[in-house]
């Protein structure tokens, strides 16, 4: 996901320029098996190419001199999985890298769409039990050592790779794959004789903030694990009180009620299927969930992470604890908000949400 910078007024035709870089790499590694579901599919050492076109920053906005001037940009791979059961998937990202150890030290996150060449179907590929749909969802982190401009704007990397592909119970099967990664390549920087000088003044605002309420509707679609079954909405009502502590960081308490439909459907097909379990089919497939949560604020977005528990939990359907991990983008003045954000079962997900927000 692209996040788009304002320009800053009164500055020099020099300080305004946009400096960009590419990195181009070569990845090879292991399918992890999270799950034994999948150990039927790891067959070979993926391999594949990654490729990153990156704005790079130097200070005239504050969030870039407080994470250290990161860049952010469009990434794309392709990866091959050494299996044809599973095809090849071809990914889009929007990133951020952020530096350490004076700029030595990079670490890129990602997350976006991916295209699958070969997923399951009943006739055909019935053994790709990881993928149930040509899109998903995906996400990455990479690690890299890195020298930028070693010689007329060229340098290299070398590093570990990290990349998740699902499709967030949109359609089953979804048991999905992770993949640990060797990584190696090559960066160029445009411009690089002519660069901006980095802006290294901090400001002495106080970030931290009262407590605020919020409020927020989610919404999606998912189905149960079951081959074959109808794809359902599912609604989310969310209310949570947050404590901005620093720029960076943002303390959350709050409740949420699910509604998923799908939930309804596999009560009343596990009543008919399994007379055993003496479900009546009108058990409540509602939810109500605590959690707490942290948000990592990065200019008008936020990283946001949340561990739940369900406390009306009538249906025994999976984990008791959930998880969320979402991106999220403030809007008018800070009080509305729009977020993205995957819900899971530790390793199992559930549902991919889209959703706004009110903060107050």
């Amino acid at each position: 996901m692209l996040f788009f910078m304002i320009a800053v007024k009164g500055l020099s035709q020099d300080e305004k320029k946009n400096t960009f870089s590419f990195g181009a790499g070569y990845f090879y590694g292991n399918i992890y098996e999270h799950n034994p579901d999948i150990s039927h599919l790891i067959k070979g050492h993926p391999t594949g190419l990654f490729l990153m076109f990156n704005k790079k920053t130097f200070g005239l906005k504050e969030w870039e001199k407080k994470y250290n001037y990161p860049d952010w940009g469009l990434s794309l791979s392709y990866q091959n999985l050494k299996n044809t059961v599973l095809g090849d998937n071809y990914s889009m990202y929007g990133h951020y890298s952020f530096y350490f150890l004076k700029r030595n030290l990079q670490l890129s996150l990602g997350t976006g769409i991916a295209f699958n060449t070969n997923p399951y179907n009943e006739d055909f590929n019935f053994s790709n039990n990881a993928y149930g749909s040509k899109i998903l969802s995906s996400s990455f982190i990479k690690i890299n050592y890195i020298k930028e401009n070693s010689w007329n704007g060229l340098g290299f990397q070398v590093g570990i790779l990290f990349l998740h592909y699902s499709n967030g119970n949109v359609k089953a099967p979804n048991t999905s794959t992770n993949s640990l990664l060797l990584n190696a390549g090559l960066n160029y920087q445009l411009d690089y004789k002519s660069s901006p000088t980095y802006h290294t003044e901090k400001d002495s605002v106080n970030y931290s903030e009262k407590v605020k309420f919020n409020f927020v509707y989610r919404f999606g679609w998912n189905q149960s694990d079951l081959i074959g079954s109808d794809t359902y909405p599912l609604y989310v009502f969310s209310a949570f009180a947050d404590k901005r502590l620093n720029y960076y960081s943002t303390l959350q308490f709050g409740a949420d009620v699910f509604i998923s439909k799908y939930l309804e459907e596999f009560i009343k097909y596990r009543a008919i299927a399994y007379p055993e379990f003496e479900l009546s089919g009108d058990e409540d497939y509602k939810r109500v969930g605590v959690f707490i949560g942290h948000e990592l604020r990065i200019n008008r977005n936020a990283i946001s992470s949340q561990i739940g528990y369900y406390a009306y939990y009538p249906y025994k359907f999976s984990e008791r604890i959930y998880l969320r991990f979402g991106l999220k983008r403030y809007l008018y003045k800070d009080k509305l908000f729009a977020v993205i954000s995957l819900k899971s079962h530790f390793a199992q997900a559930e549902a991919i949400e889209f959703g706004f927000g009110l903060r107050l």
